[in-house]
């Protein structure tokens, strides 16, 4: 569907391009001052303003269109003042494209030390010094105000699982709460701001989470608090749970995942966007997502073996041999985790320019169980 003159005229806008007949997939367009999304896709993690090891123009190079940054790490160092008074995190780093920004809320959960959760705020000793640090949900959108992003994502309140039930239940009702309080604060017209969906495994609860952000005029909406250890097939059926209760017309975002055959299995039940630290997390330990599986390369077999990397890609790690990517690794060259960096972040859009690819001509499901192939038969397999 086209979207209308007068919504196209708006900062922000979502467009429905196709969809697939058998599964819930969608081709999309998310517009963004910062330019197009195309959707569905990856983003690469740029936690501290940066991709690791890689250049923006070489993370642009990948097909990446939209990067990821985090108002925790962020704040602290080197601080969203100093990002505001440099010309804000785009002009910062370098990067034109459009930036998502998360709220910080895994962080606190995942990396700060003796954190207290109040209805008012999170308070928090910093993990990098050790000082006190407060984060209420309006401070988190006045950070992000002041990185100006494309997209600010609301605080939530992150636990472990599984938990109590009135645990999740508490955490899930105070993360509806702060992100309405997200949404008072807001001041910037060209931020979009994204609700998050919590609620553990209860489907009840994510559904009424759900149903509870959607009466709320957010630009888009994620799902969050998965891809924590629970067991692919939970993750599937919360999505699955979650996404007829969001607005079809408002972008998805499935937070922290993931493998791609969990990205494509999530398309299929609606989710549009994407962001995990795999990919790059895997390219500095040597470690290759390509179209034959996983590749460590360390392993003796490729010390003398000339083929290149992935015969399906063309990136720079795959204009060398195998031989010599082991070889980088085996000497400890930084060139090594670089050119593997490079490689799994262009397989991730790979695999997304497939995906828009199999939706607009309405062979997604053949995609899908293509790939349910391939990583079911190499599960757990390294070549």
């Amino acid at each position: 569907m086209i979207e209308p003159e007068s919504r196209r005229a708006e900062p922000f806008a979502f467009e429905l391009r196709a969809s697939d007949p058998s599964t819930g997939a969608r081709r999309g367009c998310f517009h963004t001052p910062h330019g197009e999304v195309q959707t569905p896709t990856f983003m690469p993690v740029g936690t501290q303003a940066t991709v690791k090891g890689l250049t923006v123009d070489q993370v642009r190079a990948t097909g990446a269109e939209m990067i990821l940054g985090n108002t925790y790490h962020l704040g602290l160092r080197p601080g969203h003042e100093l990002i505001r008074q440099l010309g804000g995190l785009h002009a910062f780093m370098g990067w034109e494209g459009p930036i998502l920004t998360d709220s910080g809320g895994f962080q606190i959960f995942s990396l700060a030390n003796l954190t207290e959760i109040t209805e008012q705020a999170a308070t928090f000793r910093s993990h990098i010094d050790g000082r006190r640090v407060t984060l209420t949900p309006e401070h988190a959108i006045e950070i992000q105000e002041s990185l100006g992003s494309d997209v600010a994502m609301v605080l939530d309140h992150v636990i472990a699982l599984p938990a109590p039930p009135e645990a999740v239940v508490d955490a899930t009702e105070r993360s509806i709460r702060w992100a309405e309080r997200c949404l008072q604060a807001a001041q910037r017209r060209d931020q979009a701001k994204f609700a998050i969906v919590q609620g553990g495994l209860d489907e009840t609860l994510r559904r009424r989470c759900a149903e509870e952000l959607a009466r709320m005029p957010f630009q888009g909406y994620a799902v969050g608090g998965l891809s924590v250890g629970e067991p692919p097939a939970e993750m599937y059926r919360i999505v699955a749970a979650t996404c007829p209760s969001l607005p079809v017309e408002r972008p998805r975002y499935l937070m922290g995942v993931g493998r791609p055959i969990d990205m494509l299995e999530t398309i299929a039940l609606g989710i549009d966007l994407f962001d995990c630290v795999m990919p790059t997390r895997n390219g500095r330990n040597a470690s290759a997502f390509t179209s034959q599986g996983i590749m460590k390369m360390r392993n003796a077999k490729h010390r003398d073996d000339p083929r290149p990397l992935d015969p399906e890609c063309g990136c720079l790690a795959c204009q060398r041999s195998r031989a010599y990517l082991r070889h980088l690794f085996v000497a400890g060259e930084m060139l090594g985790p670089i050119l593997l960096t490079i490689h799994n972040l262009t397989y991730y859009q790979r695999v997304m320019s497939e995906a828009r690819q199999a939706i607009e001509r309405g062979t997604f499901a053949a995609l899908l169980e293509k790939h349910r192939h391939l990583w079911g038969r190499l599960s757990g397999e390294a070549l």
